[in-house]
């Protein structure tokens, strides 16, 4: 998730000026906020334009990211000083960085999925590769799968949806409903949720009692221009694609969502990376999420929006550092995922509300989800990034995507054990 904008007029002109952005020279730092004057002077820092906060959790002692350009890092390096705030560079030049990754993820495409109709876990896999991936899925398993587009894109490309099942041809099943890359550049969360389809398809014997009272449905790229663009032109770009103003394009659609848009967090500058929108629900995007999450009202049950980075397991408010009544339960099956992946592999999840634990901002699909959609748990998985933000190494992707399953796995256990007792007191 994105905190603050970085050079905003620098990085929106350059992507009209060179075929991909650079950040040349640019470094990133981490340190920790160990007290509340050391917490404020960050908070300031945050609403300077000149520096990309990647992360600002409000928890004490957990890990800040910030990304500098080279002409303000030595009046950010003199500030942490002054407030005796201990950093360490992360990446010296991310810019080096992103150039390695591009040429890493576009080598040898004929070898990105060896067999047709399988996936990798090797790349990134771009959206024709995973629209193939799902239509071939649909056909070999015809009775199990359908594909469906929820929409279009600004550009024109479909927003797929698949719905999973067991193939019992039974009507009306509770839902577990999954969305990933609302935010383009986080590459892993897409690539997440494929690998969750991947389980529940190929390894189905193993799986099979998840879908006996459930149906899946999983829309693994919600914003396919801004990923594409991500990987073409502007590894950092985090939008959509419609234009705003003459200089401007893209709007954040996790701020996009018609529950108290626009008062929280948000930004009003239509260059700025988490820019709200011109209205509530402005994007077609954001629109057809909406759409289907009204369509399940009432049997949609969990509610699972894959993101990075973090370890971070969020539930609502957003908008409030407010609890909703029911956030006892939405913290039990949210700590039943952390402590499997613990349990499993070591890493740490921390685990509570949007703003309490990282953030305030309002018009996110959490606060819609519970608030609007009557989903009753809704929940934001931000992902672990091996070290390397936005861009775990491609030899990390299937580490860290079965990794989550394992969380999500528990927690969907979590949910079908909870339904189960509630359907059987009533």
């Amino acid at each position: 998730m994105f905190l603050k904008v970085a050079v905003i007029g620098a990085l929106c002109c350059a992507n009209v000026l060179a075929n991909f952005t650079s950040y040349e020279g640019y470094k990133i730092y981490e340190f920790k906020a160990v007290n509340t004057t050391q917490q404020e002077t960050l908070e300031i820092l945050a609403q300077n334009e000149a520096y990309d906060f990647f992360t600002l959790p409000r928890i004490f002692g957990l890990p800040i990211r910030v990304m500098v350009a080279p002409a303000v890092q030595l009046q950010f390096q003199q500030t942490l000083e002054t407030a005796k705030i201990a950093h360490t560079i992360v990446n010296e030049n991310f810019g080096q960085s992103v150039e390695v990754e591009r040429k890493l993820n576009s080598m040898h495409p004929k070898q990105r999925n060896a067999a047709p109709g399988s996936i990798s876990f090797n790349v990134y896999q771009r959206y024709h590769e995973i629209a193939a991936y799902l239509e071939e899925l649909a056909k070999r398993y015809s009775s199990r799968v359908n594909v469906t587009s929820i929409g279009d894109s600004y550009e024109g490309r479909k927003l797929h949806a698949i719905t999973i099942t067991n193939g019992d041809g039974a009507a009306n099943k509770n839902v577990i409903l999954m969305d990933a890359g609302i935010h383009a550049r986080e590459w892993i969360a897409p690539a997440a949720a494929l690998y969750v389809i991947q389980q529940l398809m190929e390894n189905y014997e193993q799986n099979s009692d998840l879908l006996v009272n459930y149906d899946w449905i999983i829309v693994p790229l919600v914003n396919p221009d801004g990923y594409e663009y991500s990987h073409t032109r502007d590894r950092l770009w985090r939008k959509t694609r419609k234009p705003v103003t003459i200089f401007c394009d893209g709007t954040d659609g996790n701020r996009n969502f018609d529950f108290h848009w626009g008062e929280i967090a948000t930004v009003s500058h239509p260059c700025a990376s988490t820019f709200r929108g011109s209205s509530a629900f402005s994007e077609p995007e954001t629109q057809a999420l909406r759409d289907l999450m009204h369509s399940l009202t009432g049997r949609a049950k969990f509610y699972l929006s894959l993101h990075s980075f973090g370890n971070y397991l969020l539930y609502p408010w957003g908008y409030t550092s407010e609890l909703p009544e029911t956030w006892r339960d939405i913290d039990d099956i949210a700590r039943a995922g952390a402590a499997a992946i613990k349990t499993a592999t070591g890493t740490e999840y921390t685990v509570g509300s949007s703003t309490n634990v990282l953030y305030p901002a309002s018009g996110g699909s959490l606060d819609y989800a519970l608030a609007k959609a009557k989903i009753p748990v809704p929940m934001a998985m931000e992902l672990p990034s091996a070290g390397q933000r936005f861009d775990p190494p491609l030899s990390k992707i299937e580490e860290l995507a079965s990794e989550t399953w394992i969380g999500i796995k528990a927690m969907a256990e979590k949910i079908i054990e909870k339904y189960k007792l509630a359907d059987e007191d009533n």
